[in-house]
């Protein structure tokens, strides 16, 4: 801000009284350029710091994906591939009466699982109530 008022003293004594507005204009825009360039230097340093958490992130990303290949190197077999293949080719032309009846069977057996959970639970609660 000291700066912009250094312009504006320097800008009136060099051009005189009439052309006060023009000078403060002129300072004016001075000062704007110069919080532009405050702004942009810290989008800037705010990008780079991003940048290196997007890169840390992306590392560990990569080493978590190579950590599971690894531990799923055996698992993997070809059978299994094959099977795997067979039952998403047998969902994808399934008609949509049986693709219904499939899905009632999951939302089934996700609720008995979750009756189940929710048994043991409260087993738990009374065990430690108590």
């Amino acid at each position: 801000m000291a700066k912009v008022q250094k312009k504006i003293k320097k800008a009136v004594q060099n051009v005189g009284k009439k052309p006060l507005i023009i000078a403060a204009v002129c300072a004016g825009v001075g000062a704007v350029a110069i919080g532009l360039g405050k702004a942009f230097s810290s989008m800037k340093k705010s990008a780079k710091a991003q940048h290196e958490v997007d890169k840390a992130e992306f590392e560990a990303a990569k080493a978590e994906a190579r950590a599971n290949f690894e531990e799923n190197r055996g698992r993997n077999t070809f059978a299994k591939a094959k099977a795997d293949a067979k039952k998403n080719w047998d969902d994808a032309h399934m008609s949509i009466s049986e693709r219904e009846q499939a899905a009632q069977e999951q939302r089934d057996e996700r609720i008995a699982e979750a009756k189940e959970r929710t048994e043991a639970a409260n087993e738990r609660y009374e065990a430690a109530k108590k």
